[in-house]
């Protein structure tokens, strides 16, 4: 049937080129006569891999020196577990904007302390919320946000002042996705299913200053220690080789298309063109967040009535937009408009939007 529009939440649609790349390695990587899931993590062609997706991460994120990138299976849950079993030692702080927070935070209550010191369960997760240092006692080892909520469609635009405590984020959905200091935090982790490439790899930003901080007990497995794949340079254990592939295709892609300046203004552009439909049309569209945290990336909305959106979402699919379904935790409808969505697919989404609410208004 061709390519069609995809919107679905992670994995999520990457770009054609670099599907184009990714089908020819797959049988024939760099003239070896075998292809890229083919060859040893140990060879001298997977290392320059290796090495060049670490370059093109620094180079886009404008990431300083002291930063390691890291390479590391298990998604971001594991992250939610490994991150205080390195670092928890007095407390960790958290924001609870959604269920990838609250996963997070039930993971650190596992090994200690863990406060919530804000949240937005309230109101049902509808918007980010307000944050001052003050809120903190002092001696937390870190605090920890999720940066954009998949589910339910808010996004931190940006990082909370934190003071002298360490700031790690959960960036699983909005990583390279626009401008942003990336340095202003001491760890970032994500899932590489969105933005970044397909599923199987989680890159894991952190800082040398912070990663000389992590607890020294024995008893912490070696393949959930981040100083081992620090001293490992992510090879200690066999690597997801062909999502690391993948992955620097996609970082060639968004420097060719022209960095994260451009990238953004096009997320940018595709958010506006739908968000304007639910200022215009709030009686058949209504949005779920509240204006000032919407998130450029999973635009949430719902319509009049549940069998709406089930129709909504059945002719959408017909029409050649496909991944249109809320998480079943907030119903309603949910359009991710990843980077590798093109403008024109935002527009053509919002064009069917607009006379689907015509005809069924």
């Amino acid at each position: 049937m061709g390519r069609i529009y995809n919107f679905y939440p992670g994995p999520a649609a990457l770009p054609v080129s670099v599907l184009e790349k990714a089908k020819d390695a797959l049988f024939d990587f760099r003239g070896m006569g075998a292809g890229i899931m083919e060859i040893s993590h140990r060879s001298a062609e997977f290392e320059s891999v290796l090495e060049s997706a670490q370059t093109r991460l620094r180079r886009l994120l404008g990431l300083d020196a002291s930063t390691h990138v890291l390479f590391v299976q298990g998604g971001a849950r594991m992250q939610f577990a490994m991150l205080p079993m390195n670092f928890l030692k007095t407390a960790a702080a958290y924001i609870n904007t959604g269920n990838w927070s609250e996963g997070s935070i039930a993971e650190s209550a596992r090994f200690g302390e863990t406060r919530v010191v804000a949240s937005s369960e309230d109101r049902h997760f509808s918007y980010i919320p307000k944050f001052q240092k003050d809120m903190l006692k002092g001696d937390e080892d870190y605090l920890h946000i999720t940066t954009n909520n998949t589910i339910y469609g808010g996004q931190w635009h940006e990082a909370p002042d934190t003071g002298d405590v360490a700031l790690v984020a959960d960036m699983s959905s909005d990583i390279a996705s626009r401008p942003h200091d990336y340095n202003r935090y001491d760890m970032i982790y994500a899932g590489a299913q969105k933005n970044l490439g397909p599923a199987g790899v989680t890159v894991v930003l952190i800082k040398e200053s912070f990663a000389q901080k992590a607890r020294q007990d024995s008893h912490i497995p070696m393949m959930l220690r981040y100083r081992t794949y620090i001293d490992k340079n992510s090879l200690y254990n066999t690597p997801p080789v062909w999502s690391i592939f993948i992955l620097d295709l996609v970082l060639e892609w968004l420097e060719e298309e022209g960095g994260l300046a451009e990238i953004g203004k096009r997320n940018q552009q595709k958010a506006d063109v739908l968000y304007r439909l639910c200022d215009e049309r709030p009686e058949f569209y209504r949005g779920c967040v509240e204006k000032a945290d919407r998130s450029l990336m999973n635009v949430t909305l719902r319509l009049p009535s549940e069998d709406l959106e089930k129709k909504f979402v059945s002719e959408a699919k017909s029409a050649g937009f496909l991944g249109l379904k809320g998480h079943k935790l907030s119903g309603g409808i949910r359009i991710s408009n990843y980077n590798a969505i093109p403008v024109e697919g935002a527009e053509k989404l919002a064009a069917f939007m607009e006379e689907f609410a015509r005809k069924n208004a």
